[in-house]
């Protein structure tokens, strides 16, 4: 399907209506044909229906024509009169999501850094990018979320920001981008990159989607189309995992044992697989999903860690957490703190105050715990802190976790940086 000039850029006015008024919106701007179009399309619909534009260009560094990309984007930036902010940022190909991978969450990220509350960024991905980004995904073995390609709209960075992705040049084919960008004689950068087949992407671009379409002429069409409808049936999936979590209590980090092995085998694996995107965890390969549910069932007082990049999950008194890899306090680790300041810990920015009820300034010593610690309690008089953690259901990971405030040779409180867990009679917080 092609669109006709004026449709492509009612699309674009259409996509303006959906953003909340007032409110900028941001392009990210490559250099090349897609983005470029997208700008110069956002440019005469934030004339005609006033609107703060900006644009944004991630220089990576990546290869020799990027600071081509560069002046390219301030010339076209300048040319409409759109502000643009430039971000360089640095990319490990080592790293463990190789170049592309690591290339994207260094875009992302600063996507995210610069968007504020309420504020949309438009990205150009088309749909013959949608019909790829699928068969990559069907090549792989993705489920449906993977099989639900890029969706239109999403959240934007970590937590609830209120920034948000989208795309709305999604439906639209690359020819007819092709078509509009000539009737415009518009200018772009090619990426020299784009005319290699090595990369899986440029492989299905230049040879397989073309040997597809000469065979189905609307190929790309219906890869698109499957992966809109794949992307409902995911969003029923969250539906259902959201209201599992619900009755499994809510809490997506610690789950139920009991609870868990209840549902079906399909309803566990995809009720983890939630709880961990609500946590902003990366999910683990098949089989070590796989193998973590299969020790749901192991006896009680086993050992239950299984870990994956950037995630693991352990099994406790019959509850399932999921987490980050914890880091403990370094034994060494030591900081002096007057009770009230906020201060920075390897743990954390400490939050919380902590002042004698008697008043006056004190000089306290924070450090981990060590052993043998012993704290008096109101009503209970000295107590044993490793029984005082056990009593109160501390994890055995977090233990090692902890901030021990001393005042000269003695403990006053126990805790993280967002609160205490307990305060020895006598301290309280200001």
């Amino acid at each position: 399907m092609s669109l006709e000039p004026s449709s492509l850029q009612a699309v674009i006015d259409n996509a303006l209506a959906q953003t909340p008024p007032g409110r900028c919106v941001w392009v990210a701007l490559s250099g090349g044909l897609d983005s470029c179009l997208l700008l110069t399309l956002a440019a005469d619909a934030c004339r005609r229906h006033p609107r703060p534009l900006r644009a944004l260009h991630v220089h990576h560094g990546l290869q020799a024509a990027a600071d081509d990309f560069e002046r390219h984007c301030r010339w076209l930036a300048s040319r409409l009169g759109v502000p643009l902010d430039v971000d360089h940022v640095g990319v490990d190909p080592a790293a463990g999501r190789g170049l592309e991978g690591e290339a994207r969450a260094a875009r992302y990220a600063a996507f995210a850094r610069r968007l504020r509350p309420g504020e949309t960024l438009w990205l150009a991905q088309h749909r013959d990018d949608q019909a790829e980004t699928f068969l990559l995904a069907a090549l792989r073995g993705a489920g449906p979320r993977g099989l639900a390609a890029m969706p239109e709209v999403r959240g934007l960075g970590k937590g609830l920001t209120g920034a948000r992705l989208s795309r709305p040049l999604l439906g639209v084919s690359r020819a007819a981008l092709e078509a509009e960008a000539g009737r415009r004689a518009l200018a772009w950068v090619e990426d020299p990159s784009n005319a290699e087949e090595g990369p899986d992407r440029n492989f299905l671009r230049h040879r397989v989607l073309p040997l597809l379409a000469g065979r189905w002429p609307r190929a790309g069409e219906g890869l698109a189309r499957s992966a809109a409808l794949v992307g409902e049936a995911e969003g029923l999936l969250e539906e259902l995992a959201g209201e599992d979590l619900a009755r499994l209590g809510g809490d997506p980090g610690r789950l139920p044992v009991a609870d868990l092995l209840a549902l079906s085998a399909p309803r566990r694996r995809l009720l983890v697989r939630h709880c961990l995107a609500r946590l902003e965890l990366p999910r683990p390969p098949a089989r070590r999903l796989a193998t973590l549910l299969a020790q749901l069932g192991a006896p009680r007082d086993a050992v239950v860690r299984v870990a994956w990049p950037g995630a693991e999950a352990r099994r406790w008194r019959e509850r399932l957490y999921l987490m980050a890899p914890p880091r403990p306090l370094a034994p060494a680790w030591r900081a002096d703190w007057d009770g009230r300041q906020a201060l920075a810990t390897p743990l954390g920015r400490l939050r919380v105050s902590l002042v004698p009820r008697a008043g006056g300034p004190v000089a306290l010593r924070l450090a981990p715990r060590c052993g043998g610690e012993r704290l008096r309690l109101a009503g209970r008089g000295q107590r044993d802190l490793k029984r005082l953690l056990q009593e109160w259901g501390v994890p055995p990971w977090e233990r090692d976790r902890l901030l021990v405030a001393w005042h000269g040779d003695r403990v006053v409180a126990v805790g993280q940086p967002g609160r205490w867990l307990t305060r020895a009679e006598g301290w309280e917080e200001a």
